[in-house]
């Protein structure tokens, strides 16, 4: 196999690992098994990856960055404030939501951190990063419309993830593949969203 400079090659394992760990769970991603996966010697993996927690790092660093991308490419539409953040909600939800295993992944990822400090740093570093992105989406949507939001953007974000974080583990409980979120999920859903927006205005109507 024809050289290839690391640049290339990191991005190319992460995605080889992300594969394979979305298919068969965090204890398949084998150095092995990710070398196989990718066509390259095991020890290409360990020249890339120092430690194991440097691959998941990268690769919880993919996935996280794979759904804030996915809804920072949503168009919310011309609508009202609250139709906008729904439209925004929607999209993540269907994406995080979606039968190609990251959404258990990442579930996967939270509870081995658990047990696991290194696991912990690297999911904590996660979250963050995804209430700060919420945060800032929802302040830009208030920008656009004129809107002082009653509460911060932050507190906000952080009150609207743990609901919706429970919200995917609940589906993800008792989802039959293939079938489509339940309607008890989807209204839990709705009320999240409309009690966030509710905040966003300080009781104000949802639109």
């Amino acid at each position: 196999m024809a050289h290839v400079p690391a640049s290339e090659r990191r991005p190319q394992l992460v995605q080889a690992a992300l594969d394979l760990m979305a298919r068969e769970g965090v204890a398949a991603g084998s150095t092995r098994a990710i070398a196989a996966e990718l066509g390259v010697a095991q020890a290409t993996v360990h020249y890339t990856f120092g430690t194991k927690k440097d691959l998941y790092r990268a690769v919880v660093e993919q996935l996280t960055a794979d759904f804030v991308d996915s809804v920072r490419g949503v168009d919310p539409g011309d609508g009202p404030f609250g139709e906008q953040v729904r439209t925004l909600v929607h999209a993540l939800w269907e994406n995080s939501t979606k039968a190609d295993g990251r959404c258990e992944l990442l579930s996967e990822f939270a509870a081995l951190a658990m047990r696991d400090p290194d696991l912990q740093d690297i999911m904590w570093a996660m979250q963050r990063g995804i209430e700060g992105t919420a945060a800032e989406i929802l302040g830009a949507l208030a920008d656009a419309h004129g809107i002082r939001l009653a509460l911060p953007a932050p507190e906000v974000a952080v009150f609207f993830l743990a609901g919706f974080d429970g919200l995917t583990s609940r589906h993800l409980a008792q989802r039959t593949p293939g079938e489509p979120t339940d309607p008890d999920t989807l209204r839990a859903l709705d009320l999240l969203v409309t009690t966030a927006v509710g905040l966003c205005l300080g009781g104000a109507a949802v639109s």
